[in-house]
């Protein structure tokens, strides 16, 4: 890869394996990983916590705050890779707002395979009940966007060959 500083956001909907993908795509690349859900205020943990998927109006301060940890990782010269749901383009632009290079890898699979690794998760404010919420309200990348889908069915290790191979590292 030339010179130029990157950012990858891994995405998609609770569930999908968006922090385990994400941790070990930044240990591969030997860089950051920043935890998008640990910047969500306590009123949109709450909420989802009880069931309430959230709007844009929640949604927006969260992923501007998300641009805001890229552009400062920017500014000190280091990449980052992010763990974050993204699920509209119009939220990956505010991402995208965050340096000049920030690409995607959507983590995207089966909605039964992401149900029951909801089911077995433990210790997560996000319930099982709110996946067909995102899944609703998820926009798939489109064909401008700078990324790649892998599988949520393949192993971490797949799914991160996939990732660095698609997008050139």
């Amino acid at each position: 890869m030339s010179g130029e500083l990157h950012h990858i956001v891994v995405m998609g909907v609770s569930g999908s394996g968006k922090t385990t993908v994400g941790e070990a795509l930044a240990e591969r690349l030997g860089w950051r990983f920043i935890e998008g859900d640990s910047f969500h205020p306590p009123e949109n943990v709450a909420k989802m916590s009880a069931g309430i998927p959230l709007d844009d109006n929640d949604r927006i301060p969260w992923l501007k705050a998300l641009a805001a940890e890229i552009a400062r990782d920017e500014a000190a010269g280091r990449p980052s890779v992010l763990g974050c749901s993204a699920l509209k383009r119009a939220y990956r632009d505010i991402l995208r707002s965050g340096a000049p290079r920030v690409r995607f890898v959507h983590v995207h699979g089966d909605r039964a395979v992401l149900a029951d690794r909801l089911s077995h998760r433990a210790g997560h404010f996000f319930p099982a009940s709110l996946l067909d919420s995102q899944l609703a309200t998820l926009e798939p990348l489109g064909p401008d966007e700078d990324g790649v889908v892998v599988d949520v069915a393949l192993s971490t290790t797949e799914q991160v060959d996939i990732a660095m191979r698609e997008l050139g590292y």
